[in-house]
């Protein structure tokens, strides 16, 4: 017997949310679709996928392992479904400037479907901090960036955002505050808070923050996620960070939960920049109408590309 990808997708959601409930409300369906899903994949795989606990759904050894494989299928049905590229002929060079969360998080597997697609297209990629990009994009040293559009003022820029990544309290398993469904900024300056510091990620805290009475209490400042991540899974802190870098689990295996913030907290834009007034190559156009189409933009292909507003 075979699995579907409606069961990959419900078992993907459990994995993330660490919840029958949440994955149900995530996936718009009863719990009940969500545990026979889950219950009848484990029969077809012919081993338990989770651990059942008092806290909520825990991956065992073959649920990562298979959670791993399910990223990768889905990614490719997606694909499937999804992209109907210009001409997969064109060729030639682009040159690609990048942020370090996009690098990490976000582009890998796009330039991996890029070669694939347009094989005659050669994407050389730097990664460089925002300013050294707007600098880069004004004088011609590179032709189009990724990197997170919410940071962008220069009107010189034209940019295009691709999807918008809410971002949420991330705290360890059992914390007090799980107990409620959204929670204030109030309560998170109550707690010790590890602030993260790459791609002026806490310059952005602090434009939401100095709009309310309060201020985190800055337990940590770090440039690495993946110190936020253990630092909050091992109960020494909590953080507010978007969900394109949230990983339910640290390195250690321990688990790291989110909960909705009450206040107006920006989300994270990602999308491309490129010099306002610039002609696109045929190698940038296919580059913009590839994610166009991957996120469901209107206007991909030739279009005109559209200003910043």
């Amino acid at each position: 017997m075979a699995f579907s990808i409606r069961q990959l997708r419900y078992f993907v959601s459990t994995a993330e949310y660490g919840q029958v409930s949440q994955a149900a409300i995530n996936q718009n369906i009863s719990q009940s679709a969500i545990t026979a899903a889950i219950k009848d994949l484990e029969q077809i795989v012919g081993v338990p996928l989770f651990n059942r606990t008092a806290q909520g759904m825990e991956l065992t050894a073959p649920g990562r392992q298979l959670l791993s494989h399910a990223y990768e299928i889905l990614a490719k049905v997606d694909e499937a479904m999804h992209l109907n590229l210009i001409n997969s002929d064109v060729e030639g060079e682009i040159v690609v400037a990048a942020t370090y969360t996009v690098i990490g998080y976000f582009l890998p597997v796009h330039i991996e479907r890029m070669s694939r697609l347009f094989p005659k297209i050669r994407v050389q990629l730097y990664e460089m901090n925002r300013d050294a990009i707007e600098e880069g994009l004004l004088t011609n040293r590179y032709d189009m960036s990724v990197l997170l559009t919410s940071n962008i003022a220069n009107p010189l820029l034209t940019t295009e955002t691709l999807l918008s990544s809410v971002r949420r309290l991330w705290v360890p398993a059992q914390h007090h505050l799980l107990k409620h469904k959204t929670v204030g900024l109030k309560d998170v300056a109550a707690e010790p808070y590890i602030m993260l510091t790459v791609d002026e990620a806490a310059q952005s805290a602090l434009k939401y923050w100095s709009q309310t009475p309060w201020q985190p209490n800055v337990f940590l400042r770090t440039s690495s996620v993946e110190a936020v991540r253990s630092m909050v899974a091992n109960n020494q802190g909590v953080a507010i960070l978007s969900d394109m870098v949230h990983r339910p689990w640290s390195l250690e295996g321990r688990r790291i939960e989110t909960i909705n913030i009450q206040e107006s907290v920006p989300a994270m834009d990602i999308g491309l920049a490129w010099r306002a007034g610039l002609t696109l190559t045929p190698p940038m156009l296919a580059f913009r109408s590839y994610f166009q189409q991957a996120f469901g933009l209107p206007g991909s292909g030739t279009g005109t590309p559209r200003p910043s507003l």
